[in-house]
Parts: C-alpha cells; structure tokens; sequence
C-alpha cells in the first residue's frame, strides 16, 4: 500500500502542476465534459447508487445525480468570481502608498475520505471543487460503497482531464489515511463520525496537516404555533425518513408548541403510516433499507433503550409485503425526553422523536441542547420571527419551512458548529478551503525609505506621535504639521541629508 500511494500522489502531483497552470476556463470545459457524462449516464449511475445502497433510485436521482450535474455547472462558472486576484482597501491613509492584492493558489492535492449514506454527491461535489480550484484529487470511498467510487473514477477519467491528477483508492481506510498524512497530502476533506473525525485530527497534528470535518448532526425541527401544519408535517416525514433516515443533516428531533401539538402529531402519524417501505422495484416505495447492519443494530439499540425509558411509539410506516433484509420501519416517538439517547445522540435511521413546548425560550433551549449543531429548521408563517428566530439556533445552516435540501445547492456553504465539524465544503467558501491564500502588497511610489526605517532619532519619535494622532483624530490638523514635513524630508532624502 505504501508504495502504490507514493506512486500515486507523485504522478498526482506532476499532473497537478500543469493542471494549475490552466485557466479557469480551461478547467471549467473539463468539469463540464465531466457533467456532459453524467448527465448522459444518469440512470445507471442512480441504478448503481440505489443497488449499493438500498436507497429508492428516486432518491438516487433526486439526492445524488441531479445535485452534482447542477454542482458541475456552478463551480465551472463561479470559481472564478470567488478565487480570482482582487485588490483590498487601503485601511488608512497613513499608508496611501501601499497597494495589496489577495490570490489564492491551490493547495497542491486534497484527500477525500467520504461515508456510504451518500456515497456518490458527497465527494462528487468536493472532487469537482478541488479541480476548480487547481488541485489533484484523491478519492477514499467507503468499503460498503465501493462501485460508487469506481463510478466517479469513470465518470472523471472520461473526461480530458489531466492523467493522474485524480485518483481513486481503495483499502483500509486507517492504513490509506496513515500513508496520506506520512507522505504529505496538503489537506484532508472528510464526512463521517465524530470518533473517526478525532482520531484523524490526532494523526494530522503530527504533520500539520489541515483538515474539513463534517462529523454529522442531531438536527432539531422547531414547529412554531402560527406554523402551517400540513407542510410542517410533510417537510417532517421527508426530512426525517428520506434515505431511510441515513442522512447527517436530517430530521431527528421535533419541537412542537403546546398548542398545536396534538394537531401536529395526529397528522404526522396519519402521514407516517401511509408510507410505503420496501425494496425499489416498480417506484413503489418510498422508505429503502438500512444500509449496513451496524447501523441497523445503532436504531434498534437507541429505540429499545427508549421504550425501556417510557417513550411510546406514536406511528409506524408499513413494510411491504416483500421486504426482507435490514428494514426499520420508519417511526414517530412521541413521551421522549433529552435524557434519552434517541434524542441526544445521532441515531442515522428513520426514526423521529416529538416534544412539545410552551416558549420561544424552551424552544431555543430544547434545539440547542445539544452537541451537534449541522442544521436546523423553523416552521412559521411568520418570515421576519423565523429569520429573528433562526439567528438563535446552533447551526451552520438554518432553513425556514424547509429542511434537509440545502446540501443540493452547490452556492449554500456546507458544515456546522459544535461536534458537527470543522471547516465548510460547498459554495465560495468551500471553493476557498481548496486553496491557500497569499497576499502580494507593493508600493505605487518609490520613495528612499519608509518613514520607520532607519535611522532613529528623537524627530522619529515625534512624528510617529504625531501619526498616531492624526490617524485617531486627535487634532488632525496639529498633528499633521509635525508628521508631514518629518515625512517628507525622511523619505525623499539621502541618509545623510536626514
């Protein structure tokens, strides 16, 4: 393994060179042949993605092909406006005669390390970032999805890129990500457990390596009174149960005022139970399995524990007649509580547990009480009490009268607070975490020195006072008398003339 990576990151890194020296242009034709060949071959990629998975090839579609054909087509055509040179201001006229530009050069080659929920649009979007931005791109998908990533390797190899600045990888992940670290990858892009996302900001400190961490969610939905109930309760049975609940930035916890709650719940268990789950044969269903049975085990754990506790179990949706293998029934959990660790801990499945409150303030208090912070989301007609309200919430992304959609808007930056990460993938400011940032500043004038050059003198002292006064308008005009004059004999004279 060693030696096939350090082959692999020194052709990377030769193919990386040249492909920096594109334009953004030149880049944004490849990255829209990439799109071309996706678009062309969307059904068998969603196909693939669905039989990997377990997932509805709706889904597949709609979660994963789609966001990335549109993602293809946003980086191609901002990267640009978002990495290009631009000139800072001046911060004061003291020193007019500085001129700054900020670049941003790529890093060099980036490492994605991705999880098997969304094994095609979470490191397709990050792979097509870190081209734009000029970089090489290596690829760890997880074990579970391993056709996934050989069909983004396809899907980017058919392209004119450069060869070798992408590559794909597969093994053990710990022994991938030791040699990546050893043989100096510039940074690491990685989505998936706060455990693992630990141990591998552990392993980057001894190289100082940088790091992006998106390390998952408990993401609370805040149902206000003045909310409408039935989008309320058809946002929360899709952003709770889509992807059979695998999904980092779902629904998993509901805060429903007092007043309404009995309203709510009635309609989301009737909802909840007319859905469909069942394996994906003729678009019949609407819930698909679980995909691992580790993750299978984690649901049935934290439901169990929660029944043990005294939570009831309000609805469950139906399984189809032919569903065998790792299906949990998607569930609404009504009696919960915060001591429960169905609702404190990420339970990735399609399980959805309410409470209700009296106040804003319980409100605010339920939703952040927690360790994660990813999204969040606010149900009201009331615009202005949402946008006032959402500023309160822990999160990296708030929504209102929506949830979940957000990752599939490739100009929305992508990360939380808290345990939820580190770093944003996504938009500008993920286009931003593919690069270095260095700032080149020069003098418009020329003048012998700067005015705190050497040499020194009690004069110097004087006018630098002075400068500062000025520069703080303490009797500017005074001020100036002393400094200009000092200012101009020192740095249009010779040493000697001073």
């Amino acid at each position: 393994m060693k030696q096939q990576i350090s082959q692999v990151l020194a052709e990377a890194r030769r193919a990386q060179s040249r492909w920096a020296a594109r334009s953004f242009k030149e880049r944004a034709l490849v990255v829209m042949e990439i799109r071309d060949y996706l678009v062309t071959n969307a059904e068998r990629i969603a196909a693939t993605i669905s039989e990997a998975t377990g997932k509805p090839r709706i889904e597949a579609l709609a979660a994963e092909v789609l966001p990335c054909a549109l993602a293809c087509s946003w980086y191609a055509h901002n990267a640009k406006k978002f990495l290009g040179p631009r000139r800072l201001p001046t911060s004061s006229m003291l020193f007019f005669n500085k001129k700054t530009e900020l670049h941003r050069q790529p890093l060099g080659l980036v490492a994605i390390v991705s999880p098997w929920n969304y094994p095609f649009a979470i490191p397709f979007g990050e792979v097509i970032m870190g081209l734009m931005a000029g970089n090489g791109v290596i690829l760890k998908v997880a074990e579970e999805t391993l056709r996934v990533g050989r069909l983004i390797a396809e899907i980017i190899n058919a392209s004119s890129i450069e060869p070798g600045l992408f590559a794909h990888l597969e093994g053990d992940g710990a022994e991938i990500t030791d040699e990546l670290f050893a043989q100096g990858i510039d940074k690491l892009f990685f989505t998936g457990s706060v455990r693992v996302g630990k141990l591998l900001m552990k392993k980057a400190s001894e190289t100082l390596t940088p790091l992006c961490l998106e390390l998952g969610g408990k993401d609370p939905m805040v149902v206000l009174e003045d909310a409408d109930l039935e989008r309320a309760t058809n946002g929360a049975v899709w952003g709770g149960f889509q992807n059979a609940g695998q999904t980092c930035a779902g629904i998993e916890r509901i805060y429903v005022h007092e007043k309404i709650y009995a309203e709510f719940i009635a309609l989301l268990a009737s909802k909840t139970r007319a859905l469909r789950q069942g394996p994906d044969t003729s678009f019949n269903s609407e819930i698909g399995q679980i995909t691992t049975d580790r993750q299978l085990t984690t649901i049935t754990r934290q439901v169990d524990a929660a029944l043990r506790k005294g939570a009831k179990i309000l609805a469950q949706a139906r399984l189809t007649a032919e569903a065998p293998g790792r299906f949990y029934p998607a569930t609404v959990l009504i009696d919960v509580d915060h001591t429960m660790e169905v609702m404190s801990e990420e339970t990735f499945g399609p399980v959805l547990g309410v409470m209700k409150f009296a106040s804003l303030e319980e409100a605010v208090s339920l939703a952040n009480g927690s360790t994660y912070a990813l999204t969040a989301s606010l149900w009201t007609r009331n615009l202005a009490k949402g946008k006032e309200l959402a500023q309160r919430l822990d999160a990296g992304v708030c929504t209102i009268n929506d949830h979940l959609f957000t990752h599939a808007l490739a100009e929305i930056p992508w990360g939380g607070f808290k345990q939820s990460g580190i770093g944003r993938t996504h938009g500008g400011l993920g286009l931003e975490e593919m690069t270095q940032v260095k700032c080149i500043n020069w003098d418009w004038l020329s003048p012998k020195r700067n005015v705190y050059w050497y040499p020194y003198s009690a004069a110097t002292y004087q006018a630098l006072l002075a400068a500062l006064r000025f520069a703080a308008g303490r009797a500017p005009l005074k001020a100036a008398a002393v400094f200009l004059p000092y200012y101009l004999r020192k740095v249009f004279s010779s040493w000697r003339l001073l």
